[in-house]
């Protein structure tokens, strides 16, 4: 009972707080959050996104970068209200299990440099209004289920053409249709990648394409694609990579002659007419890879193919390619693999004279009788079996269960995944030049990033069916080894979260609390004692490693400081190899300290470098994403004592953590109630919370309190585009609140004010009254000296609008008929029956005195609408009734008929009410 009292005063105390400090972009984050499932565990126990959630980052309390990737766990659809978030910068939510169409939203992103929503299940069209984001650098849409064409603008309609800094166009893996369309290219582009592959596009590479010549690699393989190769792609002199094959392109294979710099061709599985191998092949100079399978070539290979420097492997298998097949002696050094099988070559000289792997299956060559050559049997399927080396240490057996034997010949946990290239510029796996090159890039990367990385291992690499590099990824740790800050604030949070109602007597609560809180920290410096001592008795064993004899003076008297042995530090750096040496000085090199495994932190900052794009491979490799497998962070080996330790130093902690806590709440809390009987007197809205309508001052029925600003805004700063009407008493503004809702400002002018007791006093009287034929008060404005009413918005008349023609007769006729000296004032005849002729009508005559007021012609004539409200209250307590009862249910047996008219606040004083019905039975004569 005492503690469901204490997380209730401090759940206030942070809810108060937060309510003060967050931000419109807090807001926005919280929203997205109540769509999504599985969110990240300290999301729960953190009010503020910018002090903490995983995978958020903010400046001055604005979000300028969320990056949730490789949480497949995490669902959910993304919310309209993502593009509030004007500040934010990057949008990376790659692996994760989102669904549902992008948001067009996502256009107001006014300041957004990369978005990568790849590897997820979004669906339905690209949004055009992605065109609007001018800034965008890199648009990662790959592997979701996207369909509909490629948007492109269109009168005011925006599109991608229109993203012309953008450098990263990465659509591939989805179901997108229709033709590329021209528009979509132009020479102001700075596009370095296309990627369409495997989508269901249709229709004819478009000739606009050739102008954007920044371009390195382009992707349209495994579409639909129909007609000529266009020639203007041989203006593409930048490209890298080109991928075409499997569409359905005709007509002779082009000629790319000007695409000097390419290192990867594949052309491969299209209906080109029958060309002539092209003798230009030769002249690609830079080209490691040639794949033309199924693309009827015919004719003989010139032998000069093969000189080619840096050439890789070549597939020209199911051709037409005949006659002499000569490879030459100056053939590339680099050379793997050379597919022809499945043409009609009748001769090979060259037969013991080459050590490349030779494909000739299904050749004339290979009919021959008794033809045992190794070049006319099926190629085995050979994986490559690549895998980083130890670096000169000793192997050992891990003994606990998920440990891996890292480089260092360490047993840790390694962060592991995927490396994904989608278009690396060689084809030969079995180089470990090129792997050892990546290599070292990462380890480079992650020191000056100060990463806690030990070593790095890359093994097992191949292509997958969409001929993506994947490469096995294993990231060794080195740093501490307890519970990071996260864990412990998730840990603490979790017990404040125990749910429970609270006990009427506080101040017992308050001390038993505060006994409890007591015993809980008593109890912590026991165990914090405990630990110093344990320190104290290693720290002096690890002295009696010291050579007092060798003139290094006594013994050190040492505090929380290990002495470790030479043979342990040399096995430690990994006998303080080159690899581990991280930096240099006066003093010496020096080299990191490994332990077993990631905590949060180092697993966060590795994702975020692959997800960001932070890290640069080699340029072989071009662009990639990352893959991450679930890590835990969790110790896997300790014996059962100091894992029950660890668990009672977190418990205890959390409960000081609370007991602190509840303290701080009841403190301020107290000072708040201080606060509030000071200033009661002298301001009496002093108290009021513009937030929540909470406080005693004033005492309001369903009716907000807004601030100045949030007015401003939701007018467009008192624009003259949202003034609706004027009076003597100001100007009447239309405007929208945040949930669509639309609203009349009644905003004073400076001069016809009242004093605040007075204003409160009349917006008090008007929450209470509720009828359908009055306007409903929505709320007040008194901040920065003004005073407004905001009332709902109806498109209808005023009073006076609506006494015009047969409304003034009837205010004729009463004043025509009225007699104050007779009982009901005369008015038999024209009163409707339905009020009660019968019975005796007390205080009617009060009722006819305040309408025929309320319809006099000027403003300065008719009454306030406290004072009308104040009248009525009088008459009905003179009767005996309840003038505080719910109003609204009294008028629901009226029945009026509607009367349309304009506007309905344009009255000169500022707490008039407007009708939009009236009852007029009699007709104008």
């Amino acid at each position: 009972m005492t503690s469901s009292i204490g997380k209730s005063l401090l759940i206030i105390f942070i809810q108060f707080w937060f309510s003060a400090a967050t931000s419109d972009d807090s807001i926005y984050l919280h929203a997205l959050k109540d769509g999504w499932q599985n969110t990240p565990l300290n999301w729960e126990y953190n009010f503020d996104p910018c002090s903490g959630w995983e995978g958020i980052e903010c400046t001055n309390s604005r979000v300028t970068t969320i990056d949730l990737s490789t949480n497949e766990g995490l669902t959910g659809s993304l919310t309209p209200e993502i593009g509030n978030l004007k500040k934010l910068k990057r949008l990376h939510l790659i692996n994760c299990g989102f669904s549902g169409l992008l948001p067009n939203t996502l256009g107001n992103l006014e300041n957004l440099i990369s978005m990568s929503l790849n590897y997820n299940c979004f669906t339905g069209p690209i949004p055009s209004s992605i065109g609007n984001i001018t800034t965008l650098y890199w648009l990662d849409l790959t592997d979701n289920k996207l369909t509909g064409d490629l948007p492109v603008s269109s009168g005011n309609s925006p599109g991608l053409d229109m993203l012309t800094n953008a450098r990263h166009f990465h659509f591939g893996r989805n179901k997108l249709t229709g033709f590329i369309p021209p528009r979509l290219f132009s020479s102001k582009m700075s596009l370095v990648h296309l990627l369409l592959e495997n989508n269901q596009l249709t229709g004819s590479i478009p000739s606009t394409l050739g102008l954007v010549q920044s371009l390195e690699v382009l992707r349209l393989d495994r579409n639909n694609l129909s007609g000529n190769v266009p020639s203007s792609i041989n203006n593409l002199t930048s490209v890298l990579e080109m991928y075409l094959s499997n569409n359905k392109l005709t007509g002779r294979v082009p000629n790319l002659t000007g695409l000097r710099a390419l290192n990867y061709l594949d052309m491969s599985n299209n209906t080109f007419s029958p060309t002539l191998v092209p003798i230009w092949f030769s002249t690609l100079q830079s080209l490691t890879t040639l794949k033309m399978f199924s693309t009827n070539l015919v004719g003989e290979l010139p032998s000069t193919l093969f000189d080619i420097p840096q050439l890789q492997n070549v597939d020209l298998s199911d051709n037409g390619i005949n006659g002499t097949l000569t490879i030459g002696s100056s053939q590339s050094n680099q050379l793997q693999q050379v597919n022809l099988q499945n043409n009609q070559i009748g001769i090979f000289s060259q037969r013991s004279e080459y050590s490349i792997q030779l494909i000739l299956v299904g050749n004339p060559i290979c009919t021959e009788p008794d033809e045992t050559d190794r070049f006319c049997f099926p190629p085995t399927n050979n994986t490559t079996s690549y895998s980083t080396q130890p670096n000169n240490c000793v192997p050992i057996t891990c003994s606990n269960s998920g440990q891996v034997l890292s480089p260092n010949c360490r047993c840790a946990f390694p962060y592991t995944g995927n490396l994904i290239f989608r278009a690396p510029s060689f084809s030969n796996l079995e180089n470990s030049t090129i792997y050892e090159s990546l290599l070292i890039s990462l380890m480079r990367f992650f020191r000056l990033s100060l990463l806690p990385v030990d070593s790095v291992v890359l093994r097992n690499p191949f292509n997958d069916l969409d001929d993506y590099l994947v490469v096995k990824l294993q990231v060794f740790p080195f740093g501490e080894e307890r519970f990071n800050m996260t864990g412990f604030t998730v840990l603490g949070f979790s017990f404040i979260s125990t749910s429970g109602r609270g006990s009427k007597s506080s101040n017992t609560g308050v001390i038993i609390g505060s006994v409890v809180g007591s015993c809980v920290l008593l109890a912590l410096l026991v165990v914090a004692g405990m630990h110093a001592f344990r320190k104290k008795r290693s720290a002096e064993r690890a002295t009696t490693l010291w050579d007092a004899n060798n003139g290094s003076g006594a013994v050190p008297q040492l505090k929380g400081v290990k002495a470790f042995s030479f043979e342990k530090v040399s096995k430690y750096t990994n006998n303080f190899s080159e690899m581990n040496n991280i930096g240099t000085g006066g003093y010496g090199m020096v080299f990191p300290f490994g332990e077993e495994r990631f905590n949060m932190t180092g697993v966060i900052g590795l994702g975020f470098s692959f997800s960001n794009q932070t890290f640069k491979p080699p340029k072989d490799f071009g662009t990639y994403f990352f893959i991450g497998e679930k890590y835990n962070f969790l110790r896997g080996r300790g014996s059962k004592s100091s894992n029950i330790g660890v668990i009672i130093g977190s418990v205890v902690g959390s409960c000081v953590l609370l007991a602190l806590l509840v303290v701080a709440g009841m403190h301020a809390f107290r000072k708040k109630r201080s606060a509030e009987r000071a200033t009661s007197e002298s301001s009496p809205f002093a108290l009021w919370d513009a937030n929540n309508g909470s406080g005693a001052v004033p005492q309001l029925k369903g009716v907000k309190a807004f601030s100045f600003e949030k007015v401003s805004k939701y007018t467009n700063n008192f624009s003259e585009m949202n003034n609706i009407g004027t009076g003597g008493y100001g100007m009447v503004y239309k405007g929208s609140l945040p949930n669509g809702q639309l609203i009349a400002i009644k905003r004073a002018k400076q001069g016809s004010t009242q004093g605040g007791l007075e204003f409160k006093t009349e917006i008090e009287l008007l929450s209470r009254v509720h009828h359908k034929n009055l306007v409903r008060l929505v709320g007040f404005c008194f901040d920065q000296g003004e005073q407004m009413l905001v009332y709902d918005y109806i498109v209808n008349g005023t009073v006076r609008d609506s006494l015009s023609d047969k409304g003034k007769h009837i205010v004729r006729e009463v004043r025509q008929s009225m007699d104050r000296s007779t009982e009901l004032y005369n008015l038999h005849d024209i009163l409707d029956p339905t009020i009660g002729l019968t019975t005796q009508l007390e205080g009617f005559e009060r009722f006819v005195d305040v309408a025929l007021r309320c319809v006099e012609e000027t403003g300065d004539q008719r009454p306030t609408m406290s004072d009308v409200v104040k009248e009525i209250e009088s008459i009905m307590e003179i009767l005996g009734l309840n003038p505080h009862a719910e109003s609204a249910l009294n008028s629901a047996s009226y029945d009026y008929s509607s009367k349309g008219s304009k506007h309905p606040y344009t009255n000169d004083n500022l707490f008039a009410y407007s009708t939009d019905h009236f009852s007029i039975e009699l007709d104008a004569k």
